[in-house]
């Protein structure tokens, strides 16, 4: 066993226009005031990182990690959650995707998905060349509007759209394995790999690549009514990186797990600030110690109801609760003995 890395925060949700969070130094300083020890990176605000000088350039990741460094903190991942999510659009989601790309890509949907493979490339190389191992991502959609089984689906409609998934992105999975990384999907609603049994498709697809790996976000199975406990036990060796988020899912007389197309304030499922939702964070932080999880446990907020400076205050300190300092010893060594090969055999009436 070992003890879960953190607390870590990702910082996507928190860049700004104002103090202190228009600026990767002021950002950083202000994270490692409230008690966090790693941040996570997203990779499409430039005040954050130049992903593709990244890529190029080992002086520029050395010098970015000693910027980081000055306030104590590490980097847990980078993230390409967006850049991921153009690998694969369906054609009904391409005018609200197109914000995630450049503006002199819009209305060009193969271009668009050109530039986020590249994307996805640039992130492996600068992850190898910042030390990092694990990556944080998005899968696309090709099948999403089709998760519903009505209209009947066409026969051969998942397995055309999970090859075409698969067709994308194995090349991405091999240069992630040539830099030494794990792409590490986050399960969520609106990816193709949204639960357990579609990422299993999509292993089988890839002949289980070994870069194809698993960020673990318990929230997101609370909204899915999917058990998120057991879910360690199926996937623990996939499992690389950790969104430490809460969640509650409260339906009634109106609405359950579809939310009535409401906001997420009035949804029946919606994420909260930790300790706020219904995530069982006691019974994860122990599954996860047990199988051996060595990576971070970055806080990712998203809540309707607390300020985010709230949020991320009483997170640093909820994920540092949670961590488990793994013990050295077994609780009762000091009833045992040496090992006595005569003993054990008279023990057993062998003798």
């Amino acid at each position: 066993m070992k003890t879960i890395k953190g607390p870590g925060i990702f910082l996507a949700q928190f860049m700004g226009d104002n103090h202190p969070f228009n600026s990767l130094n002021t950002i950083c300083e202000w994270a490692a005031q409230l008690g966090f020890t790693g941040v996570q990176l997203p990779t499409w605000d430039p005040r954050i990182i130049d992903l593709q000088k990244a890529a190029e350039s080992q002086d520029y990741c050395d010098h970015l990690k000693g910027s980081i460094g000055e306030w104590g903190l590490e980097i847990t991942e980078l993230s390409t959650h967006l850049q991921g999510q153009l690998v694969a659009v369906h054609p009904a989601y391409d005018l609200l995707f197109d914000n995630f790309a450049p503006k002199e890509l819009h209305g060009n949907p193969k271009a668009r998905t050109e530039w986020a493979v590249q994307q996805l490339k640039y992130a492996a190389k600068a992850s190898q060349r910042l030390g990092l191992t694990a990556h944080a991502t998005f899968s696309g959609a090709l099948l999403w509007p089709y998760w519903h089984p009505w209209p009947q689906q066409p026969a051969g409609l998942l397995d055309e759209g999970f090859d075409e998934l698969a067709n994308r992105w194995r090349p991405i999975l091999n240069y992630f394995d040539e830099c030494g990384v794990n792409a590490c999907y986050e399960i969520h609603p609106g990816e193709d790999l949204h639960d357990g049994v579609t990422y299993e498709i999509f292993l089988e697809k890839l002949n289980n690549h070994p870069r194809a790996c698993l960020l673990y976000d318990p929230s997101h199975f609370v909204l899915q009514q999917l058990d998120y406990v057991t879910y360690i036990d199926h996937y623990h060796e996939r499992i690389k990186a950790f969104h430490v988020k809460d969640a509650e899912f409260r339906p009634n007389g109106k609405q359950g797990t579809f939310g009535g197309y409401q906001g997420w304030a009035n949804r029946a499922g919606r994420y909260r600030s930790l300790g706020d939702g219904q995530v069982d964070f006691k019974r994860i932080f122990s599954k996860l110690t047990q199988y051996g999880y060595d990576g971070w446990a970055v806080m990712e907020w998203e809540c309707v109801i607390k300020h985010p400076e709230d949020g991320a205050r009483e997170g640093a300190e909820f994920i540092s609760k949670n961590i488990i300092r793994v013990t050295e010893k077994a609780f009762d060594d000091f009833a045992g003995g040496q090992k006595d090969e005569l003993l054990n055999k008279r023990v057993l009436g062998l003798l």
